[in-house]
């Protein structure tokens, strides 16, 4: 927190959020009550299906990796649940409206739809970012950019610009104007690998209304993106150049299979059949072959690229994690454990004679799940690892077995590198 710049789509999600409590409507309808229908931005909405009901309305292309053929790419139909952060599907004309709003201080049609201090707010910079094209390339023209409440200012070429864009799979798009000057530009693209253009366009655009000499920013990025397209291409040729050859993976490849879940990420889901691993998550779905050791590997698929799991196993050698490299992190996936009958839970609940005779006490509660009670000491919450094996929250070596016998509990084993001992149930 606060040592760098990391754009976090998911706190405008949290923004928007804080709109629906405050107001008592959904975002959408605040949206539109108090924005949308002010600014007479008709033809806007929020999703996919709204959208292909328009006449003339957008398809996404984009280009393929190794070659300059365009093909076509699905839409991304799953931004209902951080909807603040992009959902809004608008046209030229009606973003027009908007920009109109931005330039005169909240006015449209003579009439205040947006506070000007609110406005004047989202010009402040707040976040200082560096001068990277500048230092690294020598592309001089756009200067201390830094992010604000929203929109993100930078001087262009001596002119203050303000400005943000929007991107999902084959569409992006730029709001941006010149506050001193009262001149803005909206640019939408078609194709991921033309994004950058929303800015080339830009600038382009106020160069020449500014009546300054162009720069050449086509020929600059265009020599750039074709030397990263064939660096890439280069690349994928070796990705198999730090296999450990004639390896083996630890388990059996069924041990692997399992719903594995991470706290942000949701569940990466891991399926065993015909001989082979499949991997799952959030709707990308394809064969995991083994690499070496742990570590399985997708194909590297044109639209959902190439994924990497490296399993992890617990003290007690079971296959218990699975781990990613995703946006800025490793993210770790914990196996979610079979569901155990509340009725057979109940049935651990009692208490259990240490050989020393000391009583200790198992409780069950539907909210809290199980935990040991040591005379003296709080509740010791046990997490189920599977079967009627339970795991300490705190070492992962130590763990703890109720013994059944003929659908009775009978005692409980604690197991730890040290050694195992039983206690029967009273």
């Amino acid at each position: 927190m606060r040592q760098t710049f990391l754009y976090n789509n998911l706190m405008f999600a949290a923004v928007g959020y804080m709109i629906e409590l405050q107001s008592g409507k959904t975002w959408e309808q605040f949206v539109r009550d108090r924005i949308l229908d002010p600014l007479d931005m008709k033809a806007t909405g929020y999703s996919i299906d709204h959208m292909v009901k328009q006449p003339e309305h957008g398809v996404g292309y984009t280009e393929r990796r190794d070659s300059f053929e365009l093909y076509k790419i699905p839409y991304y139909e799953d931004i209902e649940g951080v909807a603040p952060c992009g959902a809004i599907v608008s046209n030229i004309n009606d973003l027009s409206h908007w920009l109109i709003a931005l330039m005169n201080d909240g006015k449209y049609n003579g009439k205040q739809v947006l506070p000007a201090e609110v406005l004047k707010q989202t010009l402040q910079p707040a976040i200082a970012l560096p001068n990277v094209a500048a230092e690294q390339r020598g592309f001089w023209e756009v200067l201390n950019s830094a992010y604000g409440m929203g929109r993100q200012t930078a001087a262009y070429r001596g002119h203050l610009m303000t400005f943000h864009g929007g991107d999902l799979p084959g569409f992006h798009s730029q709001i941006s104007f010149m506050p001193k000057e009262h001149i803005g530009v909206v640019v939408f693209i078609v194709g991921n690998h033309t994004a950058p253009l929303y800015n080339l366009i830009s600038y382009n655009v106020y160069e020449r209304l500014l009546g300054m000499d162009e720069t050449p920013w086509i020929q600059r990025m265009l020599d750039i993106r074709l030397k990263g397209k064939e660096a890439s291409k280069q690349a994928r040729q070796k990705a198999d150049g730090g296999r450990v050859p004639n390896t083996k993976p630890s388990h059996a490849l069924a041990e692997y299979a399992g719903e594995y879940e991470n706290p942000a990420y949701g569940v990466m889901k891991i399926a065993y059949k015909d001989n082979e691993l499949l991997f799952d998550f959030h709707k990308i779905k394809m064969p995991l072959m083994h690499f070496h050791y742990d570590r399985f590997d997708t194909a590297d698929d044109e639209e959902n690229g190439k994924w990497s799991v490296n399993f992890r196993t617990n003290p007690q050698g079971d296959v218990q994690q699975g781990v990613m490299s995703l946006d800025e992190a490793e993210a770790v996936f914990t196996r979610k454990p079979e569901t155990l009958d509340p009725k057979l839970l109940t049935q651990l609940a009692g208490s259990y004679e240490t050989p020393t005779g000391t009583k200790i006490q198992v409780t069950y509660h539907e909210s809290s799940g199980v935990a040991l009670v040591v005379p003296g000491g709080p509740p010791f919450k046990l997490n189920h690892v599977k079967g009627m094996k339970f795991g300490s929250p705190r070492f992962s070596d130590l763990t703890f077995e109720f013994v059944m016998e003929n659908g009775q509990v009978k005692a409980l084993k604690q197991s730890a590198p040290d050694g195992e001992i039983s206690f029967p149930k009273k």
